[in-house]
């Protein structure tokens, strides 16, 4: 079932979850450990994050270095299959721009395809660890629009070998990611914008956001991006701050506000439960704000620690 069935058949607003897969050499009964309890809400969804491969140089035996490639995060599709068939859930994969050609993006698509899943997140992704900005592929797209333009191609039908005459159409409802506070690289909110509505025009069916702690990003975000004619459903993402260490970590890796009271509040904690019991009331005022203002969904970023995020839904639902 597509997102946007979900969000049509929706008597009140949906549960998701996004979840990182484990670090290879872990099982993934980590990730069972990690949404057992969180499927307690009923989730119409996950989503599962897709991690490129790094650059690393690495000494031989001949006292020279070579550099490899390594993946530290693989098994997005596998996880994808395991959620569905233990779960009877909707999966979502990440796709990203970084490192794949169009062949391999074709390729995964038609596996995801055999899989019966019906919805990715088309994403340009980050740069390379070694990068300080993003490389393409030499044969890959530069930008999300382009693979967007790649999936919409295919649902068509329309394959990149030429040769292949009334291809099978897939069938997929196509994510993007927006960004209430801006995406670090453009250079200011309208232009972001702008990037945001190709994506749009060219077929993404709707947008879940980057995380934010000031709800007001999120409401100013979907009025401008409606002045724009942006008229998809625009997913608000949430996550609450567990800790000390995340005012310096969420800020730098994601580009996004702490808010002075939040920030005040977890610096004056004592103890870790102190830390989780702040995080809590942060992202359940947040959600019951959004709640009030008749948000279709409550999408939850559930790297850290999952039972922060559902204490806050068990005292919501």
């Amino acid at each position: 079932m597509k997102v946007t069935q979900h969000l049509a058949a929706a008597k009140k607003p949906i549960i998701s979850f996004e979840i990182l897969p484990p670090t290879k050499g872990k099982s993934i009964e980590s990730i069972y450990n990690h949404l057992d309890s969180l499927m307690e809400f009923k989730p119409a969804f996950v989503n599962v994050t897709y991690h490129r491969a790094e650059q690393v140089y690495r000494k031989r035996s001949d006292g020279h270095f070579e550099r490899v490639e390594i993946r530290k995060r693989p098994g997005t599709v596998g996880i994808c299959a395991a959620l569905m068939n233990k779960y009877k859930v909707e999966a979502i994969p990440h796709l990203i721009c970084g490192g794949f050609s169009m062949e391999e993006t074709e390729n995964a698509l038609i596996d995801l395809h055999f899989l019966g899943i019906e919805n990715v997140l088309a994403l340009r992704g980050d740069a390379a660890a070694n990068e300080k900005f993003f490389t393409p592929h030499p044969h890959g797209h530069k930008f999300a629009d382009e693979l967007v333009k790649q999936i919409v191609s295919l649902n068509n039908g329309h394959y990149m070998e030429e040769d292949i005459i009334e291809g099978v159409k897939t069938d997929f409802c196509i994510g993007v990611a927006g960004y209430p506070e801006k995406h670090f690289e453009a250079p200011n909110i309208e232009r972001d914008i702008q990037y945001l509505k190709r994506k749009i025009d060219l077929g993404a069916d709707y947008v879940t956001t980057q995380m934010f702690f000031k709800n007001s990003y999120y409401y100013n975000y979907v009025k401008l991006c409606r002045e724009y004619g942006i008229n998809v459903p625009i997913l608000p993402g949430l996550k609450p701050i567990t800790g000390k260490r995340q005012l310096n970590t969420i800020p730098s890796i994601f580009n996004v506000e702490v808010p002075a009271e939040l920030c005040n509040e977890i610096m004056k904690a004592k103890t870790d439960a102190d830390c989780d019991k702040i995080g809590t009331e942060w992202l359940l005022e947040q959600c019951r704000d959004l709640l009030k203002n008749n948000v279709p969904v409550l999408h939850f970023y559930t790297l850290g620690k999952p039972h922060v995020i559902y204490n806050a839904l068990k005292q919501l639902f």
